[in-house]
């Protein structure tokens, strides 16, 4: 058995309780919370006077006990699960949000998900922003499988950062989607799904991830301001 695990959480920046914000944040579906993404993002956020929390879904904790891949648990259990945590760093400054899954998932927690999960209750009073990186609108080549419809009627502020080549959804098919007053859109240029450009493009990923760690952090000030 791997003897590689890791806390319940990364947290980076100050402590809560001194921070002018608090970001869960979630991963996406093939890494987890210590991906080096996830922790270039984090710090960078960090260094904005953010307390930064980073957690494992269940079925990445089981990968990390026995080191076994493992597809992502079904919604409804990741969405049961990102709200323990919600609960555990209840906050009146709290944004949450993710990578591709993992900002998926929190776009839901804050819509109308006792629909169709019973066992989750909207966190729509407990959250104050909810921030997506690289959101998955459909799987690449399936734009008709479209994971997005809540997003028309979201009621939190809501940020969705976004690569303009990213096959989860390009630039091009995220504009001519409706969403509510409360979504904002940006985009990275040249960025795939992890927001890295082609080196032809003359931008690189160092200059999309500066970007997407200021947008994020001034999102999430002015949401808990």
């Amino acid at each position: 058995m791997s003897t590689n695990t890791l806390p319940t959480y990364l947290i980076d920046g100050p402590e809560a309780d001194e921070a002018k914000a608090t970001f869960l944040f979630a991963h996406g579906a093939g890494a987890g919370m210590d991906h080096e993404f996830m922790t270039a993002i984090a710090q960078g956020v960090a260094a904005h006077d953010i307390h930064v929390v980073r957690f494992d879904f269940p079925y990445m904790v089981k990968r990390r006990e026995d080191g076994k891949k493992r597809p992502p648990d079904r919604q409804p259990k990741l969405l049961v699960d990102f709200q323990c945590h919600i609960v555990a760093h209840a906050s009146d400054k709290l944004v949450i949000g993710g990578k591709s899954m993992g900002g998926r998932m929190a776009s839901l927690m804050v819509s109308d998900i006792a629909d169709d999960t019973p066992e989750v209750a909207s966190c729509r009073d407990q959250v104050k922003g909810v921030a997506c990186l690289g959101f998955p609108f459909h799987p690449p080549g399936k734009p008709e499988n479209f994971r997005g419809d809540h997003l028309a009627t979201m009621q939190t502020p809501t940020l969705i950062l976004q690569g303009e080549r990213d096959t989860f959804g390009t630039r091009a098919e995220v504009e001519a989607w409706q969403y509510s007053e409360a979504v904002q859109t940006a985009f990275l240029p040249d960025g795939d799904h992890s927001f890295k450009p082609r080196k032809a493009s003359g931008f690189t990923e160092q200059q999309n991830r500066d970007q997407v760690v200021k947008q994020l952090a001034d999102f999430i000030l002015a949401a808990v301001a």
